[in-house]
């Protein structure tokens, strides 16, 4: 079965600031490196929290637990 993916168009969304980057638009890929690592990708976080490069899920549940009470 052949992928499909639109890197260009998710090169130009994608909200990571590490600039070494080597999966950039690649969301699959991006995605299972993170899981792998107990993290979650850029897009997952406000840009603010981001810049950090604190990808963890405590970090995760600290900011949005903020705005769900």
């Amino acid at each position: 079965m052949s992928e499909i993916c639109n890197l260009q168009d998710n090169k130009k969304r994608c909200p990571c600031t590490y600039e070494p980057c080597d999966k950039k638009g690649k969301c699959c890929e991006c995605l299972r490196y993170h899981l792998s690592r107990k993290e979650l990708p850029a897009c997952c976080f406000p840009k603010d929290v981001e810049k950090t490069y604190d990808r963890s899920f405590k970090k995760f549940i600290e900011v949005y637990s903020k705005e769900l009470f």
